[in-house]
């Protein structure tokens, strides 16, 4: 008997191919006795028609035009403990539906695309996050965004007026008061507000004489130092940044340091 009038002898792992397959054809091609050589080109035939199928199916998703799904509107009916927060952000008005539980932080960049403001620790530690609130610097990742109802959150996008960057921006770039760049907002937003502060005389831990009345205070690096300790710097720029305060506390040019410490 030759070859062609046998039925195929399949090995194990053949015979579950071809029932994973096509199932249903398995016991009629065995009956009808296809040899081999025919199964095989069944087989081949079979595996061809799958990879051109998920071919163009592939083809089809790459060439297909990009859409972009839009997220449900959030309100209080699709947020748990949802709420309305109305507040000024840099001078706009703004409303907001959040969870009770969102912090400023995770609103600013998420809710109003103020991505400015960066989330390094999450815990308070940093200082990355720092913003102004109401003329108060304060640590965003660690503010209820609902606490902030019907204040005024400034933020580093919101330190340059008109185009014209704020002179604590400018003596940030003229004493390279940074180098990776990611904790310079934070530093520049509490920079700003330090000012202020020294301004309406509010003590640091470092002030000599409390029970004096507030008046102006005048920035020792000290009293720079210790009032900027809430952010860090990993790239160890301190001195620049000191020298960037001072040089707009004393409103004297400073001349720019290049030691490498």
């Amino acid at each position: 008997m030759n070859e062609d009038d046998q039925s195929p002898q399949l090995t194990e792992d053949e015979r579950k191919l071809f029932e994973d397959l096509m199932p249903e054809d398995l016991a009629e091609i065995m009956d009808a006795g296809v040899n081999r050589r025919h199964f095989l080109k069944l087989m081949t035939l079979a595996g061809g028609g799958m990879l051109a199928w998920q071919s163009a199916v592939a083809e089809q998703v790459l060439t297909r035009p990009l859409t972009t799904v839009q997220p449900a509107a959030f309100n209080p009916e699709t947020i748990e403990n949802g709420v309305n927060v109305a507040l000024k952000v840099n001078g706009a008005a703004q409303k907001v539906t959040v969870d009770s539980r969102m912090t400023l932080l995770d609103t600013l960049r998420e809710k109003l695309d103020l991505t400015g403001s960066k989330k390094g620790c999450d815990h308070g530690q940093c200082g990355a996050c720092t913003v102004i609130v109401d003329g108060r610097r304060v640590l965003s990742c660690l503010t209820l965004a609902a606490s902030c109802e019907g204040k005024s959150v400034k933020t580093i996008e919101g330190i340059a007026q008109g185009g014209e960057l704020h002179p604590i921006q400018k003596a940030f770039i003229k004493h390279d008061g940074f180098q990776c760049g990611f904790c310079t907002p934070g530093q520049i937003c509490s920079a700003v507000a330090l000012l202020d502060e020294a301004k309406n005389g509010d003590a640091s831990y470092v002030t000599e004489n409390l029970r004096k009345k507030p008046v102006p205070v005048k920035l020792s690096n000290e009293e720079i130092q210790e009032r900027m300790s809430g952010n860090i710097c990993r790239c160890g720029a301190y001195p620049n940044i000191v020298a960037a305060i001072q040089e707009v506390h004393g409103g004297k040019a400073i001349e720019q340091n290049w030691l490498l410490i």
